[in-house]
């Protein structure tokens, strides 16, 4: 049997040259026909190519097509998890915009550094919330503050952005029950509780739910089950969500960000992390997984932050478009081209295939 690296690029090879060869000759096949149709003379094997390669362009570079903007003025909408990173940067942006934003922190308490930010900006519209997704009593208060404080609680609350979420690694054998309970509590009972509380005031304004999931909610990785686990709930969660409240005018949309770990699982985290889990691990689950192989897995995390996008920009952007526009998309997929490709190969290739491509 051949190696799994040489099997692997075997594989990547044939499946280039498959495509390359269909593509030569299925695609001009199917251009001549669609010419053919329309009175147009048949196009040779060149135009096909160039005709591919300009729709391959126009799909990667174009911006996103206009689809009209919802009058800002008024309207409010709720952010969990803004004591740092998207959540804090997405309270500021949407306040820029003129929304009323009511962010919750989850130090908001304990002064936390998030919570101090937003409260300097002594602006009207800026509103800071106690609010830590676990707990039945702080949504219920939380849901209670912006029904209070709503400009006119008959309009409802125009957007809720589910972006509150922890992280971490580990495998399955290395990882508790409870590490297991904790990231889920979080991650997906979170965005449960608190949308299931604001739903009423959401329906009436009609307005939007973004629930921020992430590409481990699209497919699974190695050493990543925690997040994937609480991911996949937080994807299924919004298609339900979604067809119940078509009806009803309101949208949701999942925004899903691509390798940003960089931003959420700091050097020194990984490293503690690494420490506790092999640490508490069973006697002879580190018997038989041994030092050096865990620590390769510790090696494939470190890799992952070390090559992370760092600019938050592009999950913003997505974001803002689910909450500002007319006809926001059911899913957003904010991350590099080849996270992108894995995706859709994960999800698409028979799993035999993408296997060996990636495991």
């Amino acid at each position: 049997m051949a190696p799994l690296p040489a099997l692997r690029v075997w594989l990547l090879v044939s499946l280039s040259a498959f495509v390359t060869v269909s593509l030569g000759f299925g695609l001009p096949a199917l251009l001549n026909a669609a010419t053919g149709l329309l009175g147009v003379p048949e196009a040779s094997v060149s135009e096909c190519v160039v005709v591919c390669y300009v729709l391959f362009v126009l799909y990667v570079a174009t911006p996103r097509i206009p689809r009209g903007l919802v009058e800002v003025t008024g309207k409010a909408v709720f952010v969990t998890g803004c004591d740092g990173g998207f959540g804090l940067a997405l309270a500021k942006h949407l306040h820029e915009l003129g929304f009323t934003v009511f962010a919750g922190c989850l130090l908001k308490d304990k002064s936390g550094e998030g919570a101090k930010i937003l409260e300097k900006l002594r602006s009207e519209r800026m509103k800071v919330v106690q609010l830590d997704v676990r707990s039945d009593e702080q949504v219920d208060r939380a849901a209670r503050f912006v029904r209070d404080n709503l400009e006119d609680s008959e309009r409802g609350l125009w957007a809720l952005i589910n972006n509150a979420g922890v992280s971490t690694f580990g495998g399955v054998e290395f990882t508790s029950m409870d590490a297991y309970k904790e990231v889920s509590e979080v991650n997906l009972w979170g965005t449960i509780r608190i949308t299931k509380r604001l739903l009423p005031l959401i329906r009436r304004a009609q307005g939007r739910v973004v629930n921020v999931s992430d590409l481990y909610g699209r497919m699974g990785n190695i050493a990543q089950s925690p997040v994937c686990v609480s991911k996949y709930g937080v994807e299924a969660f919004s298609d339900c969500l979604r067809y119940e409240m078509k009806s009803w005018g309101v949208k949701v949309s999942v925004v899903e960000p691509g390798n940003f770990a960089a931003g959420t699982l700091s050097r020194d985290v990984l490293a503690g992390t690494a420490n506790k889990l092999w640490a508490e691990a069973p006697p002879d689950v580190r018997e038989d997984y041994g030092k050096s192989r865990f620590e390769q897995t510790v090696a494939l995390m470190r890799s992952q932050i070390n090559g992370g996008q760092k600019d938050e920009s592009p999950v913003l952007d997505d974001i803002t478009d689910a909450v500002a526009s007319k006809r926001p998309y059911a899913r957003y997929n904010p991350m590099e081209p080849h996270c992108w490709i894995r995706v859709q190969l994960m999800t698409h290739l028979p799993s035999a295939l993408s296997d060996l491509l990636y495991f």
